[in-house]
């Protein structure tokens, strides 16, 4: 008799296949989710409550709201956020309001915004739904506005018909205009630029701002990198007593210092710079038993001296953390009677300086190292095209005499530093700097690609020699050290790199520590290909953030294991805080560091972090205005771009001739409906499979040039303009009855 088949009883899941659930949900999971998920009835249910109790207890879950799980670190399903500023895909980011774990939160990406929808700007606090699309990254779509933290508002006035004004934002972060109630504009004229502080509420829907500060008119010389510096917050008027202290300095005294005045060091800089503050020296060296090497030196100007820990003009470096560098003026770290005068190395003038003289073999390794406080008077200020040039043969009356006696022997000494950087495998990126050229009215007379010359590699060289030996003399005396700190690319990135290369039968191994000689191999196998630029800028997004530290990880880019900032105290707060330390260490004087403050080196590396980003996005924000203005008047020309960023709402694009930044808005790509792929940086056509793709070639054409925010506007030669922006909607699928 044939026995009845009994029904397969399905097992309760193993910790680990309840685990993997867990983290394959873009949110947290209930009891009754994990039951239906698996099956499960009756004491099974109990089974897996004493499964989550015991993964709860490992850490290896965690509970959240109404008996849910998710695994640690795992944001709830709805929460407040601050949106904070915006990443170089023009995406706005957020962060939670209350974070009380330890370690760095995940970042947070607000949802594309859509018509209709609620509008969020930088400064608000929104209650969000929030949804996990990595894992250590969410997308957050805006519920309602809990509170605005914004407090300042910069951009253009305007008067409207029945007396009160308008603003419009500066900053594309921007989306709506604001108003300015009656009475409430401080004198000012249409088209001026104002800063205004935020009323309360909100009128017809806008919020309302009262003029506080007039600023000169839009368009006015100087005015772009004004917008630049009040929009970063940048410090840019010194205090009374700083510049008091400035004006009071005086020469340094020759009382314990070197004397260096007859070593022939010269200062190699661009031909616009106007702080000098390192200067450079080599010669064969003499020693027998070191046939074919060389004796450098590096000196720097001696800001220690003049800056002391805790006065006016150190608390108020300390504020800027570093100088910015606008394409019409600088906003110094230190006053000018110093950033110009006794802290810039000046051809012909005693200037006071701290040195460092290293030797090398004829391989280009260092064999010793040693730090003097010194007097120095440079030789001449030299160029890096004059440099160059006189490299190449062509001299002038400058240069003539330095030839021979100063300029061969750099290069000498630069050759063998060089075979010393190419057996230690540097990172060697080939992305190309853009430079606005204008006249003294502001105007802009036009952009070009940054010349870079072997000269600029020889200083750099030179540079990261001194500063590997300012990091080893610290450790060596027992002093803190302000590290240049370059992690090695995230697990997350690299494997996304691993399988972009892959796609173009590229590979990267797995499974051994990388090293940047791995990456410049696959950058040698593109070089001068059709992916080459592709490759280059893939790679590059791939990498850390350099930033300070006292903690020592290595730089990993320049391939060290320990490195410092010491060559740039003019203008950089790190290259300050070395110095000090090398002055006590060494015990060459006055001007160290204070006593007991190696606590606050934590501190201060994460404040000169953030100040160093926060001037390079003023740096780029005030180039893009420039360039916007430039090309304004070329509104319908067409131009050739390449894809530089991919992002869910539309291409990113660079001019090939000017270096111009702009977007392609996804909605005005050709009709389909385009699917991110953020492995293989593309948007791809879901009907036509027509692929958009980082380091492609288009030809576009100018639709609207924003010269108050900066933004351009493209689309794609030939295309025709749709009034959406925002990503289409799939088709609908055909759907079955119940």
């Amino acid at each position: 008799m044939t026995q009845p088949k009994r029904p397969k009883i399905k097992p309760v899941p193993s910790k680990q296949e309840v685990l993997e659930f867990i983290r394959s949900q873009p949110g947290h999971v209930g009891k009754r989710e994990l039951a239906r998920a698996f099956n499960l009835k009756g004491a099974d249910k109990i089974m897996l409550k004493a499964v989550l109790k015991e993964l709860e207890g490992e850490g290896s879950v965690q509970r959240g709201a109404k008996r849910s799980f998710a695994q640690p670190g795992a944001l709830p399903d709805v929460s407040v956020v601050e949106i904070t500023g915006a990443d170089t895909d023009g995406e706005l980011l957020a962060r939670l309001v209350a974070w009380d774990q330890d370690g760095r939160p995940p970042r947070i990406y607000m949802a594309p915004w859509r018509k209709g929808e609620l509008t969020v700007g930088v400064g608000d606090k929104v209650l969000a739904k929030l949804r996990r699309i990595r894992a250590d990254a969410y997308e957050a779509k805006p519920i309602r506005i809990v509170g605005e933290a914004r407090a300042r508002v910069l951009g253009v006035y305007e008067t409207m018909p029945d007396g009160s004004g308008r603003i419009h934002p500066t900053s594309r972060k921007e989306r709506s205009d604001y108003i300015v109630p009656k009475g409430e504009n401080g004198g000012a004229e249409p088209g001026e630029l104002v800063m205004g502080d935020l009323l309360p509420g909100r009128l017809y829907g806008l919020r309302q701002v009262v003029v506080k500060e007039r600023l000169g008119r839009m368009g006015a010389p100087k005015s772009v990198s004004l917008v630049a510096i009040h929009t970063n917050d940048i410090p840019f008027e010194f205090p009374a007593d700083a510049l008091t202290q400035a004006k009071k300095a005086g020469a340094a005294t020759l009382e314990h210092r070197v004397d260096l005045r007859d070593v022939p060091l010269v200062t190699i800089d661009g031909e616009d710079a106007r702080d000098f503050d390192d200067a450079v020296w080599a010669e064969p060296d003499p020693d027998p038993n070191n046939a074919g090497g060389w004796h450098c030196m590096v000196a720097i100007a001696d800001v220690s001296w003049y800056v002391r820990p805790g006065d006016a003009l150190d608390k108020e470096a300390f504020k800027r953390g570093n100088s910015v560098y606008f394409p019409d003026r600088v906003v110094p770290m230190l006053p000018e009677e110093l950033s110009n005068g006794w802290c810039s190395l000046r051809p012909n003038e005693d200037r006071g300086c701290l040195a460092v003289r290293f030797w090398l073999d004829k391989d280009g390794n260092k064999l010793r190292h040693k730090f003097i406080r010194a007097m120095m008077r440079s030789a001449a200020r030299l160029t890096y095209h004059q440099v160059q040039k006189a490299r190449d043969g062509l001299i002038d009356d400058l240069t003539g005499p330095l030839a021979g006696p100063v300029i061969a022997p750099l290069y000498g000494a630069w050759a063998a530093l060089l075979d010393a950087r190419k057996r230690r495998g540097v990172l060697e990126l080939d992305i190309p700097e853009r430079k606005v050229d204008i006249d003294e009215n502001g105007r802009v007379l036009g952009i070009k690609v940054r010349d870079r010359f072997d000269s600029h590699r020889l200083i750099e060289d030179f540079m990261i020699q001194a500063n590997v030996c300012a990091a080893e003399e610290l450790e060596r005396v027992h002093k803190p050290c302000m590290y240049r700190i370059h992690d090695q690319p995230s697990l997350e990135k690299l494997d996304g790199l691993r399988e972009f290369l892959r796609s173009m039968d590229l590979s990267l191994p797995k499974g051994q520590a990388l090293r940047p000689a791995q990456l410049n191999q696959i950058l040698e196998k593109v070089k001068d290909g059709p992916n080459e630029v592709l490759v280059n800028e893939v790679m590059l997004r791939s990498q850390a953030q350099a930033v300070y530290s006292p903690e020592n990880i290595g730089h990993f880019g320049l391939g060290l294991a320990r490195y410092a900032h010491f060559t740039s105290p003019i203008r950089r707060y790190a290259d300050l805080l070395v110095h000090r330390a090398l002055v006590s260490g060494l015990k060459l004087g006055e001007g160290g560091l204070p006593p007991d403050c190696v606590g606050q080196f934590p501190e201060w590396g994460e404040h000169i972090s953030i100040t160093e980003r926060r001037a390079a996005v003023a740096e780029r924000e005030a180039v893009d205005r420039y360039v916007t203005a430039f090309l304004s008047d070329r509104v319908g020309a067409s131009f050739r771009a390449k894809v530089s960023g991919v992002t869910r709402f539309g291409l990113f694009v660079t001019l090939v001739d000017t270096g111009a930044d702009g977007l392609i808005p996804i909605g005005t790509l050709p009709e389909d409906f385009y699917v991110h792929d953020e492995v293989h940086h593309c948007l791809v056509g879901k009907r036509t499979r027509k692929t958009f793709q980082l380091g492609q070639l288009l030809d576009v054409v100018l639709h609207e040039a924003n010269a108050l925010t900066g933004s351009m506007v493209f689309q794609l030669e030939g295309s025709t303009p749709r009034a959406a922006t925002g990503p289409r909607r799939p088709p609908p699928r055909n759907r079955g009855r119940r």
